[in-house]
Formats: C-alpha cells, sequence, structure tokens
C-alpha cells in the first residue's frame, strides 16, 4: 500500500472481544493472514479479553480487507465451537498512522516476563530493582513484545540452560525483536546469533540490541539459516510447528554435539509429538517440556 503525500497512512485497526482461552490462538492467526507487520494488544483480562490488531490496510484496499475480516470472522466461530466458549466479537474500523502508535503503546508497559527480568519500552522510563535484568525494546515492525505465552516459556527454558553452562554460543533463529537473543547475552552467553528472513526483524532487532550495548555479544543478520556451518552450544527457535520440521535438519546441523535445543511456537498434543518424535530421530533427546494453556517449549540435548 503507498500513501500520497496529501493522504496520510491509514491502519485497519480490528477490535476482538473473547475468551481468554482464545487469546493465543487468535493473536497467531491474526499475524499469519497479513505479510504486513502487526502489533497486537491485549489489555488486562477479565470474563473477556480485548485484543486490538493492526494492519497495514487502508480503504483502498477493499478486497483484501473484506479477505480478512472474512477469515478472521470464520475463524473466530471455528475456535468458539472447538473450545465451547461464545463466539468472539469483532469490530473493525480504519484508523490514521498516528493514532495507531499511539493507541498500541498505551498497552505496552513494562513487566516482568520471567522471574529477574523485565521487558521495558523506549517510552517508558524503567529503574531496575537489584538483582533484575531489563531489556529496553522498541518492537517497531516486527512480531514480539514479549507478551506471548511462547516466549514467555522458551526464556524459562533459556534461563535455566545457561545457567549450567558458561563460554557458550547460542543461535537464535527467527528473532523478531531479539528478546531471545537479547535476553540469552544478559543470562550469560559470550555470543549469540540472532537472524531473520524479515528485514523490518533485522532492523528492529538490531536497533534493540545497540539500545541494551550488548553489540559486543550479539550479532543480528538476515543470513538464512542453511547458509551457517559453525555450530553452536545452544540453539532456539520459536517459530510454529510446521516451520520447525521444515527447518529441523538444519537446526540438527547447527547444534554442536552435546548442545542443547529450545523449541518453541508449538501446541500442546500431536504438535508437541510430532517434534519429539522429529528430533529424536535426528539425534536429540528431550529434557524437558514446559507448557502454558496450549503452548509449549521443549529442551532437547544432542548426543
Amino acid at each position: 500500500m503507498t500513501s500520497s503525500p496529501t493522504q496520510p497512512r491509514q491502519w485497519l485497526k480490528i477490535t476482538i472481544h473473547t475468551d481468554p482461552v482464545l487469546t493465543d490462538a487468535i493473536e497467531d492467526f491474526m499475524m499469519g493472514i497479513s505479510d504486513a507487520g502487526v502489533e497486537l494488544t491485549v489489555d488486562q483480562p477479565g470474563e473477556t479479553t480485548l485484543i486490538n490488531g493492526y494492519f497495514d490496510k487502508s480503504r483502498a484496499d477493499q478486497a483484501e480487507t473484506e479477505g480478512i475480516i472474512k477469515q478472521l470472522s470464520g475463524y473466530l466461530q471455528e475456535l468458539a465451537e472447538i473450545f465451547e466458549v461464545a463466539v468472539p466479537i469483532m469490530t473493525s474500523t480504519f484508523i490514521e498512522d498516528e493514532d495507531w502508535s499511539a493507541t498500541w503503546k498505551e498497552h505496552f508497559k513494562p513487566f516482568a516476563i520471567i522471574p529477574g527480568l523485565v521487558i521495558a519500552p523506549t517510552w517508558e522510563e524503567y529503574h531496575g530493582k537489584e538483582n533484575e535484568k531489563v531489556i529496553v525494546m522498541d518492537p517497531g515492525m516486527a512480531f514480539g513484545t514479549g507478551h506471548h505465552a511462547t516466549t514467555c516459556l522458551s526464556l524459562q527454558l533459556l534461563q535455566d540452560a545457561l545457567a549450567k553452562c558458561s563460554a557458550i554460543s547460542v543461535l537464535d533463529v527467527g528473532t523478531g525483536t531479539g528478546i531471545l537473543g537479547m535476553a540469552a547475552a544478559l543470562f550469560g552467553a559470550t555470543s549469540v546469533m540472532a537472524i531473520d528472513n524479515d528485514p523490518e526483524a533485522v532492523s528492529a532487532a538490531s536497533d534493540n540490541c545497540a539500545r541494551n550495548n550488548l553489540q559486543g555479544i550479539m550479532e543480528v543478520a538476515g543470513t538464512p539459516l542453511s547458509s551457517l556451518s559453525d555450530p553452536f552450544s545452544l540453539v532456539i527457535a520459536n517459530i510454529v510447528h510446521d516451520v520447525l520440521l521444515e527447518l529441523a535438519p538444519d537446526l540438527a546441523r547447527l547444534t554442536a554435539e552435546g548442545g542443547q535445543l529450545i523449541l518453541s511456537g508449538i501446541l500442546s498434543g500431536p504438535q508437541v509429538a510430532s517434534i519429539v518424535s522429529c528430533f529424536t530421530h535426528l539425534g536429540f533427546s528431550l529434557n524437558r517440556q514446559e507448557q502454558q494453556k496450549e503452548w509449549a517449549a521443549l529442551l532437547f540435548s544432542k548426543g
């Protein structure tokens, strides 16, 4: 979408009121149906949760806009039937660029994503407490403010894995805004390579890395996974089930013998069984599984 100098850029704002049990699934689906950057904010949950999704579409993109709304409507109906809850209420509107920025920033406040690690946005001043590590960040147009369950699960496994190792190299695959890579650096990794195939993510993660003075430890790049050659002590990939299966040979190749592999973005149940089966055949052993609601994260060791 392009905008003329006399016509400000617009965003399609979709607001969904839903039963909290559907929140993560709706967030993921909204991210997946648009190639443009999307930021989601979730209000404090009560009996219902409010989700705001922002899509890079204007009134001129009528067919695409109608397609997004139709896809979402059908998906919300299916989810409600599966989980046996009320069908979420969805509304949509168009807002100007500056309104989008102000709206979602109102909901992104400093928060402890796991004990001892706080995520703080650049526009909120925050002073860490004793023994508290802080990541200051601006998501830009990349996915990852840290609110998603899979990020929290990945960080729990990452923190524990790094607490037991020293002089460790880490590869963060699909880094997004760089949260996991930056956390690895703060948790004691001696070197971190963070890669993503989305230029917006590479830009956001690079800026966040510099913002937290981690350039000496962490490198951010758009390098394809298949182009990397040297193995890493620990590899982490918080993506989605199908992509993890596609990347499995390279993830296995790039995990050093005796090294560790953390995988997330996986739904509990059949997806976990599928991932465990795949990586077991590639020479890995499952050491630990963490779960939050319907999401799971897995820690493997190689050899």
